[in-house]
């Protein structure tokens, strides 16, 4: 069985302030051509409305698509074609990019892992729900709310689908994740840096090598935390972190700095 991320998403919380959205697509649907459609009960009419809506998928006509496969889904609930016509839904609210067809589309791949949690194609589903919640994070110095979210359904995806073809693509997503919320505690680590509390800097940025050792600008990290003992006049637990930034990271940009400060220790004992 899929094991579902837990706790109440932003997801969950942003869903019901959509509904403005909602009516303001239904309103550009209806200046649209209609698509058109079979007479219920016809031979393969299910399929019909599959391929069309995969058809105006591929084109980009992203209401069209979803009025085929809505109108399969709710004519023909017994359809070998139903799941992936849910899927089709999802995809096409994601192809609109804007911030309420996200909330939507998310909603229709969770319906489908809720619906058929053992489909071939629930990888593809919690895959899209990654991929949607990453647009959805907000920059470094705003509520990072989304940003776990996108998280946890990352982290749900590489438990319940370890073997799957999309993995490299949710582990890119995670790390972009995983990266904005270690951008959001460095630049308070910084914040507290340039204020001059050194203990606020130093259990920041102690805690963010501890929680993320993977972050990207992490020889930034040792370079500030070495700093802020230096400045807190614990040169002895500075030096560790000087030679961190010197030893493993030999082309960042701190490491001529972190020299010259060794070398001003080295001098002052």
């Amino acid at each position: 069985m899929v094991r579902r991320a837990s706790g109440t998403s932003w997801f969950a919380r942003t869903l019901t302030i959509v509904a403005a959205g909602v009516v303001l697509a239904a309103a550009a649907a209806c200046g649209e051509k209609q698509p058109k459609l079979p007479a219920v009960g016809s031979a393969d009419a299910d399929k019909f409305l599959y391929d069309r809506g995969m058809a105006s998928l591929e084109k980009k006509k992203w209401v069209e698509s979803r009025e085929y496969f809505k109108k399969l889904i709710e004519t023909y609930p017994q359809s070998q074609y139903r799941a992936d016509a849910k899927l089709g839904v999802g995809d096409s609210y994601l192809g609109e990019r804007h911030a309420e067809s996200y909330v939507l589309g998310v909603n229709e791949f969770k319906e489908f892992l809720q619906y058929f949690p053992l489909n071939p194609r629930a990888d593809y589903a919690q895959y899209k729900i990654c991929e949607a919640g990453s647009k959805q994070m907000l920059s470094p110095e705003r509520d990072q709310t989304a940003t776990r979210d996108a998280l946890r359904e990352c982290d749900a995806f590489l438990q319940n689908f370890p073997t799957s073809s999309f993995r490299p693509q949710v582990e890119t997503v995670r790390r972009e994740a995983r990266d904005r919320l270690s951008e959001s505690e460095f630049q308070v680590g910084l914040t507290y840096f340039h204020l001059k509390w050194w203990a606020g800097a130093i259990s920041r940025l102690t805690q963010l090598v501890k929680d993320d050792p993977g972050y990207s600008k992490m020889d930034a990290v040792y370079f500030y935390l070495g700093e802020s003992y230096y400045r807190a006049l614990s040169e002895a637990q500075a030096v560790p972190n000087y030679n961190k930034v010197i030893e493993d990271y030999p082309k960042s940009e701190y490491v001529a700095r972190a020299k010259a400060r060794l070398a001003t220790i080295k001098i002052k004992h």
